[in-house]
């Protein structure tokens, strides 16, 4: 697989008014500063598909992309550090919610973990509230390249001996680096083994 085209086409302040084309979705949700945009630039190889701020917070609607006019990769807004206000927050947690709990045509959430940080808990918690709810999802583990390979799956390990505290066992998870082109090819195998199955 090899994407050819990609085109932003909107963002949109709550599910109902994202597009009602019946395409599958990826929606990618992690913590700020996670490298959210970067790993969509490199997925969709263009530079600045997804804008890269050093500012959290910067994500605050339903951003979608289509993919080869096939299917959309879903930018959601990051939970965690960014400075907004509880009000705000609350509002985003809710389209959140509505658009994991409901969107149809979703056929995984990409929750994103920076493999160069301890298990956070606020990660840790968001996993457990995906599986309990039943929406389907994969881990991706980003920023690989910046620690030795022993580091990075110690960190990994780490992270996976956390979450099975609550799960019985490893969900899928992926381990990419947006700057080295790690695991492009493993998540597009993702993406077209998912899509074969959505077109039945």
């Amino acid at each position: 697989m090899k994407v050819n085209i990609a085109e932003y086409i909107g963002s949109y302040p709550k599910e109902s008014k994202c597009p009602k084309t019946g395409k599958p979705e990826y929606a990618f949700i992690g913590r700020s500063n996670v490298g959210k945009s970067s790993l969509i630039n490199m997925l969709t190889n263009r530079q600045n598909l997804a804008r890269v701020s050093k500012t959290p917070g910067k994500t605050q609607s339903l951003n979608f992309y289509l993919i080869d006019e096939a299917w959309y990769i879903v930018d959601l807004p990051g939970y965690g550090f960014a400075k907004i206000s509880k009000t705000k927050r609350a509002e985003w947690e809710k389209m959140i919610e509505i658009y994991l709990m409901h969107r149809t045509t979703l056929m995984s959430a990409m929750v994103l973990i920076d493999a160069n940080v301890p298990p956070q808990l606020i990660d840790i918690e968001f996993i457990n509230w995906l599986g309990e709810e039943h929406v389907p999802f994969v881990i991706v583990f980003t920023k690989a390249d910046r620690l030795k390979k022993n580091a990075l799956n110690a960190n990994i390990q780490r992270f996976k001996n956390e979450l099975m505290k609550s799960w019985n066992e490893m969900p899928p998870y992926f381990i990419t680096s947006s700057n080295e082109g790690i695991g492009q090819e493993e998540l597009y195998e993702f993406f077209d083994k998912t899509n074969q199955l959505a077109r039945g």
